[in-house]
């Protein structure tokens, strides 16, 4: 199936891509797998293109409302817009931790990077939005899922790529580290807060925890936005003398 999905052309992952079982008997969503497939050490190019943050200029909670016009693909647990993503993670915090504000607004933000997949943000294919983060320019560590797709992937076949340290030295720092490109890269650029910067190592450092919210967040029942928007505003303008974002 590798050849198979590395054959096929990017533009037919941003649609609804045909489930298929692979060995083992479980249902892989095609976006991803496509991914693990083409994401690879390009993520400098990509950097460079949107490091320059001159898209666009938003509030956050504008930035959150252009969500409602995108749905994860790659997400077999829900089909709803990804504002009502943010929120039910968020509220799902909330709830269980009514004191801890700043969590709150994690939750909100964690992934505003997926406007990427908007036209007016470049509109790039699932594959390159979506998935899994994990380190290029060295080995794919064999626990990244859907590895066995790395066999497709050019700088799986790279000697200076393919080794343990491959063009990094040892104890270098994840600062000198490239990741794969994604909304959480993406994410990362717009980082001139210190605040804001304290959430993204917070999302990095603790990631099961966000990933609990994440995952076991999702119900069928909406979130009354209008109810608590005025809450988040106010814990917007609290945390950020500048409510505006560049993208």
């Amino acid at each position: 199936m590798a050849t198979a999905v590395a054959n096929q052309a990017p533009h037919q992952f941003g649609k609804e891509a045909e489930e298929k079982k692979i060995n083992g008997g479980f249902v892989v969503p095609e976006t991803n797998s496509f991914g693990e497939t083409f994401r690879k050490l390009g993520v400098k190019k990509m950097r460079e293109e949107y490091i320059k943050m001159d898209k666009m200029e938003m509030s956050i909670w504008e930035c959150c409302e252009l969500l409602n016009d995108v749905v994860d693909e790659s997400d077999l647990d829900s089909d709803l817009p990804q504002m009502e993503h943010l929120l039910q993670t968020a509220e799902s915090i909330r709830k269980d931790y009514p004191d801890e504000d700043w969590l709150h607004l994690t939750g909100l933000i964690h992934d505003l990077g997926k406007v990427l997949l908007l036209p007016q943000f470049g509109g790039l294919p699932y594959w390159a939005v979506v998935g899994d983060t994990y380190p290029v320019g060295c080995a794919f560590d064999e626990s990244i899922l859907h590895h066995k797709y790395f066999k497709e992937n050019p700088d799986y076949h790279n000697p200076a790529y393919n080794t343990k340290y491959g063009v990094y030295s040892e104890n270098c720092g994840l600062d000198n580290v490239l990741m794969s490109w994604g909304h959480d890269d993406y994410m990362w650029r717009e980082r001139t807060k210190p605040l804001y910067l304290q959430l993204l190592f917070f999302i990095i450092k603790t990631t099961p925890s966000i990933v609990t919210y994440e995952l076991y967040s999702k119900a069928t029942e909406l979130i009354d936005v209008e109810k608590v928007k005025p809450y988040y505003l106010s814990l917007m303008k609290r945390v950020y003398k500048d409510l505006s974002v560049h993208a």
